[in-house]
């Protein structure tokens, strides 16, 4: 069983950037995907941002804007956010096949 542990939400000012990391315990296949989602008040959850050694992607409306990086030797997966948007509030998630964080709070406010 793999066990996932998000840091680095918080609050921030529209313009404003944070890093999300997520630490990764159990045995973590470099070829498969670790994803950061996330979920608003009241939307379902999407996601956000995804990495392997095959393949990066990211939704549309943060292409640009975030950055997901890999340490396959730590097994940790980083979110870089820039630009934040009030739109980008929301829980944040991280996921690894079957198994999932308990998320980490973003709030973009002025």
């Amino acid at each position: 069983q793999v066990q996932l542990v998000e840091s680095g939400g918080g609050l921030v000012q529209p313009g404003e950037s944070l890093r999300l990391s997520c630490a990764a315990s159990g045995t973590i296949l470099p070829i498969y995907f670790m994803t950061w989602y996330r979920q608003a008040p009241g939307k379902e959850r999407e996601m956000v941002a995804q990495t392997s050694r095959r393949a990066t992607n990211y939704a549309r409306s943060v292409k640009g804007r975030f950055t997901i990086s890999r340490d396959y030797d730590r097994e940790t997966a980083d979110l870089l956010m820039t630009d934040l948007k009030p739109d980008d509030t929301a829980i944040y998630y991280c996921n690894y096949w079957a198994s999932w964080g308990r998320g980490t709070q973003v709030t973009v406010s002025s």
